[in-house]
């Protein structure tokens, strides 16, 4: 997958464009093909170094909120499924162009809203 990853703390010039390894969905979380990710403080502190993720993310890979569709499921997801459109808040990693985050995490993406509006909806609206 692609991400824009923080290569040190700075400004903008500092993210670079990198190729990782493709995210795996466990049992219980699904893989999500991102669409669109949102821009908000946290990102910003991160990018800086001044803010650092959950335990578990990546500190240099941001990105609070998404917007996606779904691509497989585990074995143990039961409310999704492929071709699900989808939103969530996450704890980072929506600068990468894939996500496997845990099913209760995600939201419907309302018919009527696109996909790249709805990034901004599950932490900024």
């Amino acid at each position: 997958m692609r991400a824009a990853i923080v290569t040190e703390p700075g400004g903008p010039e500092v993210f670079e464009i990198q190729e990782l390894p493709d995210p795996v969905a466990g049992p219980e979380e699904v893989l999500v093909a991102v669409h669109a990710t949102a821009l908000n403080r946290a990102d910003l502190l991160q990018r800086m170094g001044r803010y650092s993720g959950p335990k578990g993310t990546r500190d240099d890979l941001p990105g609070l909120e998404m917007s996606g569709i779904v691509e497989s499921v585990g074995e143990r997801v039961s409310s999704w499924a492929p071709g699900d459109r989808v939103m969530a808040l996450l704890g980072g990693g929506g600068y990468g162009s894939k996500l496997a985050i845990h099913e209760r995490m995600l939201m419907p993406v309302p018919p009527n809203i696109e996909l790249v509006d709805a990034a901004s909806i599950p932490e900024v609206f």
